[in-house]
């Protein structure tokens, strides 16, 4: 399969302007599992119960691990599903955190109205269970040509006809003190204007999904010519997190395996304990159920500033999938700047169910910024860039971006 028919480039129905699509399989997870002590992993068409990692992290104190899925469409906008089942299909599917973000209107194509944004509103309240069960409100922001951009925990909605511009919705989500995030980052042309930074909004634009569906965004339109969104929006000054997502367009919310999720260390599973590790980056992008994936550099969780400008820096990684995974041989990528790729300052071979500990020079004369990348080095990357490139193989997951200051 092609890149181009990979992600559904195809004008000629409403759903493939916004892209979907639906998938069939069987995960078993208890419901409610934010309670169990370890999280739920999917099973390959069997319906069987399985657990994946403790939700305690090997290295740090203080938070739980949760697994969120935060981009979601119903018959709301171009969806196949009832809204209505949506919140308890991502429940049973293992999920600790989910979101309903259906598209505000795009063009011509009719997206949320009024009252459908209140029985979002309503349905996620009815799903909510405070302590077990995040369900939040959201919708996709969707411009045909500059992209599609996730908004959260806002009383109100924008589209095309109130929020034309990347700057019109900036200024928007500024007033509305939400949260927002850059979805299937290069599928479409402009790509949020390549990032164009808009200071005001740094601390807003909190992610950068790097798997949605089974897709790996890190060389997204390599083929095409174009740069790694991954280095295109950090280079040009965004400090984002990195969300993994189902954007699921279908009836099968939260299935099957193999599509993203994004792990969240959360203080509490609640909608304000979300939101602040939302604001904090303290989450992970990952397409596997059931891992855990937590990070230090310096003493430094993921999403954090490092407040030097150069030094060696020792990382920490907890990596586990629980029984399904032990000892999986696994490799850990230190991806940094570079210019139209990221450069990749180290390669660690490590395994599931073990802590990693390995020291890397940085400089932020190199640039700012230093992400890990978790991969299996026996698969290969569906979409590739540059030839040789080490990230050429399968992504299991990245961590949140650490910042030096100097």
């Amino acid at each position: 399969m092609t890149e181009h028919e990979h992600h559904s480039h195809n004008p000629l129905t409403r759903r493939s302007l916004i892209a979907g699509s639906g998938g069939l399989l069987m995960l078993a997870a208890a419901p409610g599992s934010a309670l169990a002590s370890t999280t739920g992993v999917a099973t390959d068409g069997r319906p069987v119960r399985a657990t994946g990692a403790s939700r305690a992290s090997a290295i740090s104190q203080g938070t739980s691990l949760v697994h969120a899925d935060l981009h979601n469409h119903t018959l709301m906008s171009d969806g196949d599903g009832d809204p209505a089942k949506a919140f308890e299909s991502m429940r049973s599917a293992g999920l600790d955190v989910a979101a309903l973000t259906d598209h505000a209107t795009l063009l011509s194509i009719n997206g949320l109205s009024r009252s459908e944004w209140d029985r979002t509103g309503q349905l996620a309240d009815a799903a909510n269970t405070p302590g077990v069960y995040t369900a939040l409100r959201g919708f996709e922001w969707s411009h045909p040509l500059l992209g599609h951009v996730n908004v959260w925990y806002t009383g109100s909605f924008t589209d095309l006809g109130g929020s034309s511009s990347m700057s019109k919705l900036y200024d928007w989500i500024s007033k509305t003190g939400g949260i927002g995030g850059f979805n299937h980052p290069g599928r479409e042309l402009l790509r949020f204007n390549n990032f164009a930074y808009n200071a005001a909004l740094r601390e807003q634009m909190v992610g950068l999904e790097m798997f949605n569906r089974g897709d790996d965004y890190l060389f997204d339109g390599w083929s095409s010519g174009q740069t790694s969104p991954l280095n295109a929006c950090l280079n040009a000054g965004w400090r984002t997190g990195l969300t993994g997502v189902t954007d699921e367009h279908g009836t099968e919310w939260g299935y099957p395996e193999g599509k993203g999720r994004t792990g969240v260390w959360a203080v509490e599973n609640t909608r304000n304990g979300v939101l602040a590790a939302m604001r904090d980056r303290r989450f992970f992008a990952t397409r596997v159920s059931g891992l855990r994936l937590d990070a230090t550099a310096a003493g430094v969780r993921m999403g954090g500033s490092l407040p030097f400008a150069q030094g060696d820096v020792r990382f920490v990684v907890d990596l586990d999938r629980g029984p399904e995974w032990a000892g999986k041989p696994l490799r850990i990528q230190v991806l940094r700047p570079g210019t139209a790729a990221p450069a990749v300052a180290d390669e660690v071979d490590t395994a599931a169910g073990r802590v990693t500990e390995f020291t890397v020079p940085l400089d932020i004369a190199d640039g700012p910024w230093v992400v890990l990348r978790v991969s299996d080095p026996t698969q290969a990357n569906a979409s590739p860039g540059p030839a040789g490139h080490p990230c050429n193989d399968w992504g299991v997951a990245y961590t949140s971006p650490w910042w030096l200051t100097a």
